[in-house]
């Protein structure tokens, strides 16, 4: 099974995607870690992120890409994968798309995960108070939910289109979401 999770920050994407990669047992791959970890081990794609991440700079679609690529072709996502993170917008999901009819994969699904604005501030300020996380201030989640809405909301439509896109309610305590998600999956 190959998913994609999308959704604003503090939706819940991350806590969602591992107790879903548990049930159907693929791994979960955060574009954050998977960025962290070629810069770690200091690959030539790695290097190259890092360059633009070092000049406060995003890392460009083609870089992006190519790590992808990369990780796509480990054994360990010949089974299945859910990506959380990628694409954020409609360049890297047609790249995306490209990459996976190379690979002879397909997506199964796109789960979108909404909750009421006022909820998700709320939720990341109580993160922030655990994690000590710097963007977890409300301000700058406010700007982080326009950025989403402004550049990622398009994949909605653009998944729709491929009716591929299962759009959950992200409200309510963790078990209860969980269920709605795989609702959608079986």
């Amino acid at each position: 099974m190959r998913l994609i999770f999308l959704g604003p920050p503090g939706v819940g994407k991350g806590t969602q995607a591992k107790l879903v990669c548990d049930c159907f047992d693929i791994i979960h791959l955060s574009t954050g870690e998977i960025l962290r970890t070629e810069i770690a081990v200091q690959s030539n794609i790695g290097n190259k992120a890092k360059l633009f991440i070092d000049n406060g700079k995003l890392v460009p679609d083609n870089v992006l890409l190519d790590i992808i690529n990369n990780r796509l072709r480990n054994n360990d996502a010949q089974k299945g994968y859910l990506l959380d993170g990628f694409p954020r917008t409609i360049p890297q999901a047609e790249g995306l798309e490209k990459i996976m009819k190379n690979l002879s994969h397909s997506l199964k699904a796109i789960v979108s995960l909404s909750v009421d604005e006022d909820e998700l501030v709320q939720r990341l300020i109580n993160r922030s108070l655990e994690s000590g996380r710097s963007d977890d201030a409300p301000d700058i989640i406010r700007q982080r939910q326009k950025v989403y809405w402004k550049q990622t909301a398009p994949l909605l439509d653009f998944y729709r289109s491929k009716n591929l896109l299962k759009e959950v309610d992200g409200s309510g305590d963790i078990p209860e979401i969980t269920e709605r998600i795989l609702g959608v999956l079986k």
